[in-house]
């Protein structure tokens, strides 16, 4: 729609420096007189476009015009679009580009330079390390799903390397320490879940639609910490001074205490899963297991394993 495409054009002429007529006919797939036209239109319109003749010619918005932005302040504005660039680094949604031109055309020209330097001063990427275009691929999918409302089915790999097939009707999708997850309800456990990202192959957004439930628990609230006390393990590590960087990576300040010699007793509450096995198992020599007595001979046993796959 021609309205659409108008502000569309006052918002990118807001938030940069200097555009052609050319770039703007390419981007927004019309012809240059199209282009002439709809500045001529935002011109009438109140909002004072500056032509530019050459070979760096171009359109630009008079220095003093800027939107009312009411009560926000450049560094508030900053804050929002920090945070919206890490949202969009991660699921490259157009809807979020265009309310990152939005919210930046609330940016004076005369405040842009300021801008850009609070801009280097802290970035959020949610990208992962790795698999970042395939990670993409399934949150794009997953939230469309959740917004129509649509179950899916999906192939997962458990902690404990069990696989099976699952329909789900998704609800949130959660982005928590190193990884991406999703929060819905699983048709074949009759139960809210948390579903890790990575695990999820062959995912299929299905024709059914679901009503989300009434007693849905907050994602936050379910399986991180919250859950049953019993099924945690009183753990006792002895630690040597040359890993203590990656045991203040994992463990919290007050679960480290510091020996004189540099090593590290850790005293933390831990859920028994092989997850947690592999994690000692990670640490080498240079850690052991003082407590419980059943986990530091499982670690043994596999680390006797290990040995003879190498023998």
């Amino acid at each position: 729609m021609k309205i659409d495409r108008l502000l569309a054009i006052t918002m990118l002429l807001l938030n940069r420096r200097r555009i052609s007529a050319k770039e703007l006919s390419e981007r927004f797939e019309v012809s240059l007189r199209t282009v002439y036209r709809d500045v001529e239109a935002i011109n009438q319109a109140g909002i004072p476009i500056v032509s530019f003749a050459g070979l760096s010619g171009g359109y630009e918005i008079m220095d003093q015009y800027r939107l009312e932005r009411q009560f926000l302040s450049l560094e508030e504005l900053q804050s929002i679009i920090v945070g919206l660039k890490g949202i969009r680094s991660t699921v490259g949604d157009q809807e979020i580009g265009n309310l990152l031109d939005k919210v930046g055309a609330l940016v004076a020209k005369s405040e842009q330079n300021t801008a850009a330097r609070l801009d280097d001063q802290l970035i959020i990427d949610m990208n992962p390390w790795r698999r970042g275009s395939e990670d993409k691929e399934k949150l794009n999918m997953l939230r469309s799903a959740i917004k129509e409302s649509r179950q899916i089915s999906f192939q997962y790999i458990s902690s404990q390397s069990e696989q099976s097939i699952r329909t789900a009707e998704p609800m949130s999708i959660v982005a928590k320490g190193f990884g991406w997850y999703l929060y819905g309800y699983c048709l074949l456990r009759q139960d809210f879940r948390i579903f890790r990202l990575n695990r999820m192959k062959e995912i299929e957004v299905l024709s059914e639609t679901f009503e989300r439930r009434a007693e849905v628990k907050a994602p936050f609230q379910y399986g991180w910490g919250k859950g049953d006390p019993s099924t945690l393990i009183n753990l006792v590590l002895h630690a040597q001074q040359s890993i203590q960087a990656q045991i203040e990576d994992y463990f919290q300040p007050k679960q480290i205490a510091y020996q004189t010699d540099g090593s590290m007793i850790i005293t933390a509450k831990q859920p028994d899963e092989p997850w947690l096995h592999s994690l000692l198992l990670g640490y080498g020599p240079s850690v052991r297991v003082l407590e419980p007595a059943h986990l530091a001979a499982a670690i043994k046993e596999k680390a006797e394993k290990i040995v003879q796959l190498y023998s």
